[in-house]
């Protein structure tokens, strides 16, 4: 099957985050979107990485993804090697996705940047002849994506581009919530996390208010890019 776009997660919620409206924009646009996660989350201190496969699935039908995997890496001990790194370039050439969109570049959580990279580092790769790959014994051809997005997660980093999401904030805090061993929960015994405050939940919306204030629409996600952002014309601004 290939994707128009193939979003990278080093933790399932990590997509639905960064990137949840954008995605469902694209899908209502008639593009094909996948997700691959990392990791499954195993060290997370709420829940388990069983809870997060099922939360991950639900997810994934709220936004209307084509597909998505997990690649089980190590939770926070995954490198940027060779292993790693090839089994990423077999999701890229299954899928010969258009655009790439992966973790942020600079985070709390050290997995992001190291996810950022890895992916980045990866999409590169992929593209090169000499890299051979198999899936099922069939040899892969090679593929690289065109663009390559980060969304933004926990810092506020200043964003390159903004996609204005008006109209579709709903389906990605669904999506969000659908872990519901991961956030806000007043009646939960767990311990607390960042992540579990009802600030942190609120953030989800507000956060994408101010950026759609800034650019004069309801809503808005960012992204930082690794090239210029090129447009064919003024009026393709908004």
């Amino acid at each position: 099957m290939k994707l128009d776009i193939l979003a990278f997660g080093a933790h399932p919620d990590d997509v639905e985050l960064g990137c949840g409206a954008t995605i469902a924009k694209e899908i209502s646009l008639g593009k094909k979107v996948g997700i691959v996660d990392l990791t499954r989350g195993e060290l997370g201190t709420r829940g388990s990485a069983d809870l997060r496969d099922i939360e991950a699935a639900n997810a994934a039908k709220i936004l209307g993804v084509s597909v998505r995997e997990n690649l089980g890496f190590s939770d926070a001990f995954f490198t940027n090697d060779k292993k790693h790194q090839l089994a990423i370039i077999k999701m890229i050439r299954k899928y010969q996705p258009e655009i790439v969109l992966c973790n942020a570049v600079d985070d709390r959580h050290i997995d992001h940047p190291k996810g950022s990279r890895l992916v980045s580092d990866a999409c590169f790769l992929s593209g090169l002849l000499k890299i051979e790959t198999e899936i099922e014994g069939e040899l892969q051809e090679k593929w690289r994506p065109k663009l390559v997005y980060h969304y933004i997660q926990w810092k506020n980093i200043e964003p390159d581009f903004v996609i204005d999401v008006t109209g579709f904030m709903e389906i990605k805090k669904k999506s969000v919530l659908a872990y519901t061993s991961q956030f806000y929960d007043p009646t939960s015994n767990e311990p607390e996390t960042p992540i579990t405050s009802k600030n942190f939940t609120d953030s989800v919306e507000y956060r994408a208010k101010d950026l759609g204030r800034l650019i004069g629409v309801e809503s808005a996600e960012g992204f930082n890019t690794e090239r210029y952002v090129a447009v064919e014309n003024f009026s393709k601004l908004i």
